[in-house]
């Protein structure tokens, strides 16, 4: 596995939902918590699509909710890895609706997950590199390390003066 590369864009997955009554809160509009379990499932079947091995979530970075999704509305969530690293690999999620009604669609908000692949004892292990190819794809692949290092130093994984990559932003 370690010396096959994939492309970024051989990684990519697209998952629809419908948002039904039992998804929304008093206001119509989508529960974030489902939102959320959404995103993790296409970012799960992302990861599996590279690997064909069992992935789990290890971090997810920050959601913000741009707009609301309503009842009745159509969700897209695109996902694609943009780095991996020793046992872990990025994987960005953009999230759109379309309203039924209006055939308008939104982008919603975007996330980077992160994901760790697991061997067949449960164990981390390498995944197939990626690289990336489109213009996008090369600037999410080029600031990974970068969101990377921030993730480890906030889960106290690393100390702040050992990040190489932030150093260039704060000096």
């Amino acid at each position: 596995m370690k010396d096959k590369i994939k492309d970024c864009g051989d990684t990519k997955v697209s998952i629809n939902e419908m948002v039904l009554p039992n998804h929304t809160n008093n206001l119509n509009t989508l529960f974030g918590g489902k939102l959320m379990y959404w995103m993790d499932m296409a970012a799960a079947i992302c990861a599996h699509k590279n690997t064909k091995l069992i992935a789990v979530t290890a971090s997810v970075d920050n959601i913000t909710f741009k707009s609301p999704i309503y009842k009745g509305d159509i969700v897209t969530i695109n996902a694609f890895i943009t780095r991996v690293f020793n046992t872990s690999m990025e994987i960005f999620l953009e999230v759109s609706s379309q309203n039924s009604q209006t055939k308008k669609s939104i982008i919603s908000n975007s996330a980077f997950f992160t994901f760790v692949t697991l061997n067949d004892k449960g164990k981390p292990t390498k995944s197939i590199d990626v690289k990336p190819k489109t213009d996008e794809e090369k600037k999410l692949y080029d600031g990974a390390l970068r969101r990377r290092q921030l993730r480890l130093i906030l889960a106290g994984k690393m100390k702040p003066e050992e990040a190489d990559e932030l150093k260039s932003i704060f000096s």
